[in-house]
């Protein structure tokens, strides 16, 4: 008969359909490995050079007093009244910071601070890599050190690693399980302190990555754990889609899905009336509504900095290495707001709730004794020229076991039901109690504690050995 005809159809097609789909479950895909040559001029024939060398934090008494100069001869304009930090960084206080910065914050000091851990630069597809690599100070018989890699971000740096190196490198003496003990490395992302900068175009995020992923092989680590915020998410998120078999875990601080799907849009438009629908905890409905509010006129009024970068990055550039103080104005203001929004309701931005002068500074003079602050803009073009959404790497998925600690102050918020889309192997995902979008220099016991729980997971379970 007809009708039997076309429920034979009907399954014909159906069976085709799933039979297809079962054929090109094609095996996880990985991100190809960048193999780039960032130097000046033409590659040489030669081999890379793959020495490793110490390095240590040095300044001139020229350095010190042009820049004393610059600060003295300084121009500032008058904030309008009340206004706090809704225009940006606030005049008046930036007036004290610049006071404090001449007359009590001795860089000196500062860089003995630095020189602390130690230090290190080796040449990578052809520019200069910094890092630090901190061994813990004593291992219990039987125990192994855990290889960490640790990304900073925009506009931080290496030293906002400074207070958790020692809760990852010796955590029974802070009061933390020492189960797991690390060996921590945190370089300097090319462009950023005193990595050298790509001299040619196209340095992204995946280039980061295999020169970070080199860097560890070239350390002896063949399997190592990955650590991020910001850039940082990005460039280990890239790492353990390079190398997914050296990665045994990924941790992230920031979590950001670039590739929406329909359901994302739909969980935008219903998540707050339905959340278990879409997988939303009572948290995430707190953090992401009402939408246009917390979302969208959050990303309008907060990424001007990185309309600009993504486009232009040289034309601001220029003042802002040129001026010390434009320098920490710019600077000063992600500090303020990234740490907690409420905080541009403050004259003084709040800035010092959460950190101390010093910090600030200190990472501060990194962009400004290096004269790093545009290269370290131009990631955001070499990362978004080409569009949102556009790259291999935000279509491909994640398979490395994946712990995401959640701030409640990020900017953004990725709920978990989103996240793990693209991170399908989430073995840890937390809402942490209190900070913000510098989490290792706000809340640095958080985050260590964080790290350690998921790092005793994987471990205990081999997680790695499965993926």
């Amino acid at each position: 008969s007809l009708a039997g005809i076309m429920l034979l159809e009907v399954f014909l097609v159906l069976g085709t359909v799933i039979i297809y789909f079962l054929l090109s479950k094609k095996k996880e895909e990985t991100l190809p490995f960048k193999e780039g040559w960032w130097g000046k001029g033409q590659k040489p024939d030669a081999e890379e050079d793959t020495t490793i060398w110490p390095f240590k934090v040095e300044t001139t008494e020229e350095e010190l007093s042009d820049l004393f100069r610059r600060l003295d001869q300084a121009r500032f304009t008058e904030p309008l009244e009340n206004c706090s930090f809704h225009y940006g960084t606030n005049s008046v206080y930036l007036r004290k910071v610049v006071s404090y910065w001449k007359n009590q914050f001795n860089w000196k000091k500062q860089v003995e601070v630095l020189n602390k851990y130690p230090q290190f630069k080796t040449k990578i597809q052809g520019i200069n890599i910094h890092f630090v690599h901190v061994k813990p100070p004593h291992l219990p018989e039987g125990q192994s050190a855990k290889p960490l890699l640790m990304v900073h971000g925009w506009p931080g740096s290496f030293y906002e690693f400074y207070k958790i190196i020692p809760l990852l490198t010796d955590p029974a003496s802070h009061g933390l399980c020492d189960e797991h003990i690390f060996e921590v490395i945190c370089p300097s992302i090319p462009g950023y302190g005193f990595s050298e900068a790509p001299h040619k175009k196209d340095f992204n995020s995946v280039s980061a990555a295999s020169i970070f992923y080199e860097l560890m092989l070239r350390l002896g680590f063949n399997e190592f754990y990955a650590q991020g915020g910001d850039w940082g998410y990005l460039i280990c998120t890239n790492l353990a889609q390079i190398a997914p078999n050296h990665v045994k875990g990924l941790h992230l601080n920031l979590a950001s899905v670039t590739n929406m799907g329909f359901t994302h849009l739909l969980s935008i438009l219903l998540g707050r009336y339905l959340p278990g629908l879409f997988g939303f905890q009572d948290e995430d409905v707190r953090r992401m509504f009402p939408f246009l509010k917390k979302g969208l006129y959050r990303i309008l009024l907060e990424s001007g900095y990185a309309h600009i970068q993504a486009t232009k990055p040289d034309t601001v550039g220029c003042g802002l290495n040129d001026s010390p103080v434009g320098l920490a104005g710019y600077i000063l203001e992600k500090f303020s707001t990234w740490t907690d929004l409420e905080f541009r309701n403050l004259e003084d931005g709040g800035l010092e709730r959460k950190f101390n002068l010093d910090d600030l500074l200190t990472n501060i003079m990194i962009y400004w004794v290096s004269g790093c602050i545009v290269s370290s803009m131009r990631f955001y073009k070499e990362n978004m020229q080409k569009g949102i959404g556009t790259q291999k790497h935000e279509r491909l998925t994640v398979q490395v076991p994946t712990g995401i600690a959640s701030y409640p102050n990020e900017i953004i918020h990725t709920p978990q039901a989103w996240a793990q889309k693209k991170y399908t192997n989430i073995v840890s995902f937390h809402f942490m109690p209190r900070g913000g979008h510098f989490a290792a220099l706000e809340e640095p016991e958080l985050l260590a504690e964080d790290i350690l729980q998921f790092v005793g997971k994987v471990e205990k379970e081999q997680l790695w050995r499965r993926k």
